[in-house]
């Protein structure tokens, strides 16, 4: 992502990219309610908002990134996912260890 930062400067580009977590849309409603749902669920209740997001939290993003206010934004991954990796490595989702 950084490099790509650098080399695509040239032309006056700006590189980010957005990493969403649980994003309430069809598909995912689908998968809330399918076999691997109650982990999901899980997941998404241990997390530190405690819910997931929604598409349009990640248009916000979107925007800020290709508006005027993200001019100085680029090189950069913004995960958005409610918390759910934090939890997973300092919080209650972590594995725990034999």
């Amino acid at each position: 992502m950084m490099a790509e930062a650098v080399r695509w400067d040239k032309r006056g580009a700006r590189i980010n990219a957005i990493s969403p977590g649980i994003v309430i849309t069809p598909l995912a409603k689908d998968e809330l309610t399918g076999p691997r749902g109650e982990g999901y669920r899980h997941m998404i209740e241990l997390c530190p908002v405690g819910r997931a997001g929604s598409p349009d939290e990640v248009g916000s993003v979107g925007a800020l990134l290709m508006g005027q206010d993200g001019a100085f934004i680029t090189g950069s991954d913004f995960l958005m996912d409610g918390g759910v990796t934090a939890a997973y490595w300092y919080g209650e989702l972590a594995p725990t260890k034999p």
